[in-house]
């Protein structure tokens, strides 16, 4: 596979999608459009093209097949007059059922130019490929989502069939051989087989009885025309690449990142495995409290829970197709530029998950299908275990944007749909309260859940509360922190303080204090306000090491004293990354050196997840040991920006050094990489900038499509935000 993804998608529009197949020599594009109007939703349309590769034969024989289901109560049934060896022109199929209403699917013969392989064999006469082949299946509703499974076992028999018929000797082509039977019957389930010789085109259309008309092949085409000239349109206004990208190859490039973020948006619906059983164990209280854990985890009290349903992006569409905690809020910046009711929608969604206590999962895996793609180790969640809280750069956005509301395209007719918020004050004023009981839920549950313990090691700060460590923990990793592997304090102690848990704590606290203000909590505000002084305060006092000029995590030695662990990487500086350092701070110099050093974090690709010069660098799993990720760099990008556009920050003149050369790197580096591979990847290799691990990992990775519009600071001039 050479590349696979979106060129262009706007989720209210629709876009185009091409897959280079370079293993069968032939490029597939899908052209999806929406056609709203009715009270169900609107109609769509799909046009399917494949164009052989210039590697290709002359005759390249191509099969597609379709399928359509119907999950739950409804009914759907293939429209035409059975046809023994197949269907000549378009296939019909409808269907109804209480969410769709009534409906129809017409899969189309496609135009005259389609040409299919011809008959060179016996078992072309009863099964003739210039003809559409349907079969119909009745499928229990929880194995809907096993189709390809069944299709395989379904043209097993097709295969077996011809062996006992013509022997190995005079079997038919493959193209013949890897049919389906035209086998039409009542059914819950219907597959649709094209064969092609050369280019093809088709359509599969969608509409709904209750729009104004039914849709056709010509609306297709109209409605493909006018869907990418307008995303391109609103790209070039919402998030064009600025100098040095302002070229045509960046510009597609920004266009396909950002497309494969918002073309991985879904609905996800299913139950999901929880362990409540509330084992005293997972306090992890004592000295050697991960080897507890583990016991407790073994007695396997768990339990399904749900339905849930989670309208949300996702990191990866192949690899990873489900809803992740603390990726999300970095998925979501870049879509609320483009559309921030959207954007808030699911955050909504999100937040509706919320059980009692404030606990969300921190990772939605809903129903079989969604844990068929998880080891079974992995797919239990415990309602004690946090996750970085990064919706919450969701709300700081939305308050940047509603202090500095930019102005809207009133030719667009869904500028004022995407914006509404923005546009109208009262209504994110609105949406904010409803939400604000559970962020406030969810805030107060990480306080009791995560604490970290001050007093009873006699540590000095300036508040005697305002410590947190991450549950979850065993000496090799804490995956709930998002780090995995990032080395930490051995062995691990019930007296660990995580600089990152705090940074995130304090970003959560400014957020929620800002969106107390802006709703007129006053009272609220002044107490997050006290939170968010104490946690700043308690950052410097728990986590500053004056020796080694860096953030460090704490732990206790073997004379109960608190003692700092320091691997110099990201944890490090997570206080900038998370924008708690003030433009002035005493501990900014010395971070920008931590940065900008090549034996340390700096490297020609971006900013390496730990030192070059620690023990650890590089070694065993090495997750988040060296590579450099995109959400983490983002952050550095941002906050780097922000001390260059300080005018009060005696800093100001190098920050806008090292970030105009951190954004040249960053975007170059997953450019080549995307040009030379047809992929962006989830980390890169520090050394040698090689995109690494997962392959299409479309999520944080946009965050490329946000640095690239970041302006240009290599002149010195100061203006625009982000």
């Amino acid at each position: 596979m050479a590349g696979y993804g979106w060129d262009e998608y706007d989720v209210r529009n629709g876009g185009r999608q091409t897959i280079h197949d370079a293993g069968n020599m032939i490029d597939i594009t899908t052209e999806f459009v929406k056609f709203p109007g009715g009270e169900h939703g609107g109609s769509w349309g799909v046009r399917v093209k494949g164009t052989p590769r210039e590697d290709a034969p002359a005759h390249l024989m191509s099969t597609v097949i379709f399928y359509a289901a119907m999950e739950g109560f409804g009914a759907l049934e293939v429209e035409n007059e059975p046809e023994i060896l197949g269907f000549e022109g378009d296939v019909r199929l409808k269907g109804q059922s209480h969410e769709l209403g009534d409906f129809k699917i017409h899969i189309t013969a496609g135009p005259d130019t389609n040409q299919h392989p011809p008959a060179t064999h016996d078992s072309y006469g009863t099964k003739p490929l210039d003809r559409t082949m349907v079969a119909s299946f009745q499928v229990p509703e929880e194995s809907l989502w096993q189709t390809k499974p069944l299709l395989f076992n379904h043209m097993k028999a097709e295969i077996d069939q011809y062996i006992s018929e013509y022997g190995d000797k005079d079997s038919p082509p493959p193209w013949q051989t890897f049919t389906i039977a035209n086998d039409v019957q009542e059914g819950n389930l219907h597959l649709v087989q094209k064969v092609f010789d050369g280019a093809f085109e088709f359509d599969i259309i969608y509409s709904s009885s209750s729009a104004p008309q039914p849709i056709t092949s010509e609306d297709v085409s109209e409605t493909v025309e006018s869907v990418t000239k307008s995303f391109a349109d609103r790209f070039s206004k919402t998030l064009a690449p600025q100098a040095p990208f302002n070229k045509p190859k960046f510009q597609t490039f920004a266009r396909s990142m950002f497309s494969n973020l918002v073309g991985g948006i879904g609905f996800f619906y299913g139950d999901a495995v929880v362990d409540r059983s509330y084992a005293p164990e997972y306090d992890e209280e004592n000295e050697g409290f991960w080897q507890e854990t583990a016991e407790a985890r073994g007695r396997g009290r768990f339990a399904l829970e749900g339905p849930y349903s989670l309208y949300t992006s996702i990191p990866s569409r192949p690899f990873f197709p489900r809803g992740f905690l603390w990726d999300e809020g970095f998925h979501l910046l870049p879509v609320a530029d483009w559309d921030m009711d959207l954007t808030l929608d699911i955050v909504k969604s999100w937040f509706n998950l919320i059980d009692d206590d404030g606990w969300i999962g921190r990772e939605q895996i809903l129903g079989p299908e969604a844990r068929s793609k998880v080891p079974q180790e992995f797919q239990v969640q415990y309602p004690h275990y946090a996750n970085p809280p990064t919706l919450f750069l969701i709300f700081e956005a939305l308050i940047d944007k509603l202090h500095n509301p930019s102005p809207i395209d009133k030719n667009d007719p869904l500028e004022y749909i995407r914006s509404a918020h923005i546009q109208n004050p009262e209504l994110a004023i609105s949406y904010l309260q409803a939400l604000y009981p559970l962020l406030k839920r969810h805030y107060f549950w990480y306080r009791s859940t995560q604490w970290g313990d001050i007093k009873s090691y006699d540590r000095e700060a300036f508040s005697t509360k305002e410590a947190y460590r991450w549950r979850g923990r065993t000496p090799q990793h804490i995956l709930t922190s998002g780090l995995d592997d990032y080395p930490r304090p051995q062995p691990p102690h019930p007296g660990e303080l995580h600089v990152d848990l705090i940074s995130w704590m304090g970003l959560m606290t400014r957020s929620l204090r800002r969106i107390a203000e802006f709703i007129s909590e006053t009272d609220d505000a002044r107490e997050f306000q006290g939170y968010e002084t104490a946690i700043l305060r308690n950052i410097d006092d728990l986590h500053w090491d004056s020796k080694a000029k860096t953030y460090c995590d704490a732990t206790i030695d073997d004379y109960e004293e608190s003692v700092h662990v320091c691997h110099k990487g990201y944890i490090s500086i997570f206080p900038f990354l998370t924008g708690l350092l003030p433009p002035d701070s005493p501990r900014l110099g010395a971070i920008l050196d931590l940065i900008s050093d090549p034996e340390e974090l700096w490297s020609d690709y971006g900013i390496r997840s730990l030192s070059k010069n620690d023990a650890f660098y590089g070694t065993e799993e090495d997750y988040w040991r060296s590579p450099i990720w995109m959400n983490m760099n983002y952050l550095a990008v941002k906050s780097l920006l922000d001390v260059a556009q300080s005018p009060s920050s005696p800093h100001a003149k190098r920050a806008a050094k090292i970030y105009t050369s951190l954004r040249k790197n960053l975007v170059e580096n997953v450019f080549n990489e995307w040009e030379k591979t047809g992929f962006a990847w989830e980390q890169y290799n520090p050394e040698t900038g090689a995109g690494q691990r997962t392959q299409h990992f479309t999520g944080w990775t946009s965050l490329v499509v946000k640095i690239m519009r970041m302006p240009d600071l290599s002149g010195g001039q100061r203006k625009e935000e982000l």
